[in-house]
């Protein structure tokens, strides 16, 4: 077992007798499936618009443990994250704690499993190669810990997994642009949800021109987070975390397209990068794939 702590997540609980419909009504997710001893759920909070706020994780917790879920959610975003859920609150008999600086969130770093006692432990649901994470209690929970975070993020970008905050920016990204339609963060059967016709249009019509994709950089060196990604002088979007020569980019793929059949090597932050192999998980077409859409952009 190799484990680390993530210090960039935080942890927000939802219990009472409407927690289940409560959240089954905002998420991207369907929580049908989301039960104590049982997958976890990964889904998103959006705008009316249809964009990001924050991604998270779903845990169900079992009477034993108070009942309610745990939310997994990026550090930077827990603040507004309970501020939009107490807006949506209304009279749902629903309690919302932020457990962040009680708790602490563990995850794999080579896929092997947790150790029992390391507290509430889940198989990541985006992907069984990422394995368990974990909620516990923050004290004493460093005796577990035996490998750095950025261990455990050099394993997700080989993978191919985005990062919110990392790979796509909140308040500005689309579901199926972060990848949420491949990773089972996003349920097309469901009810309704906040930002769901958004959501629902951009699958039928298959608009989703702008996606995070896996990259190789040429000379084995990735850039720094941030640096524009751009093909003959003209833009294609913005690099994400880089580990070990690879790294995942934001890219208007119907643009790089346009470039690799003219010829013309697409760089970031200034140094040349190509595709890298297509993740097993990924179902739309890349660039120069038979399949890959013209002027309709990239089928979902």
């Amino acid at each position: 077992m190799t484990a680390t702590r993530l210090i960039d997540r935080g942890v927000i609980r939802v219990s009472g007798e409407d927690a289940r419909d409560f959240l089954q009504n905002l998420v991207t997710n369907d929580l049908d499936p989301v039960a104590p001893g049982h997958a976890a759920g990964y889904g998103a909070l959006l705008t009316p618009q249809g964009k990001i706020i924050c991604d998270f994780f779903v845990v169900a917790l079992s009477p034993e443990d108070g009942g309610g879920f745990l939310l997994d959610a990026p550090l930077l975003q827990t603040a507004d994250l309970m501020k939009r859920l107490k807006l949506y609150k209304l009279r749902a008999k629903v309690a919302l704690e932020d457990l962040t600086e009680s708790s602490a969130v563990l995850a794999s770093v080579d896929g092997t499993p947790l150790p029992a006692g390391a507290g509430i432990i889940y198989d990541d649901p985006r992907l069984p190669a990422l394995g368990q994470r974990a909620i516990a209690d923050a004290e004493g929970i460093e005796a577990l810990v035996s490998a750095a975070p950025e261990a455990y993020h050099d394993r997700r970008i080989a993978l191919g997994v985005p990062a919110g905050g990392r790979d796509f920016p909140y308040g500005d990204t689309f579901p199926h642009e972060a990848l949420l339609d491949q990773l089972g963060g996003v349920s097309f059967k469901k009810g309704c949800y906040i930002g769901q016709e958004v959501v629902s249009r951009m699958q039928h019509r298959g608009t989703a021109r702008t996606r995070v994709v896996p990259i190789v950089f040429d000379d084995g060196i990735a850039t720094e987070t941030g640096a524009e990604a751009v093909a003959g002088g003209k833009p294609l979007g913005t690099i994400g975390s880089g580990a070990n020569g690879r790294a995942l980019a934001l890219l208007r793929l119907d643009r790089l397209a346009d470039a690799l059949a003219s010829g013309t090597a697409p760089r970031g932050g200034g140094l040349a990068f190509h595709l890298a192999d297509k993740p097993d998980f990924i179902r739309f077409p890349f660039p120069g794939e038979p399949d890959f859409g013209t002027a309709a952009g990239v089928s979902p």
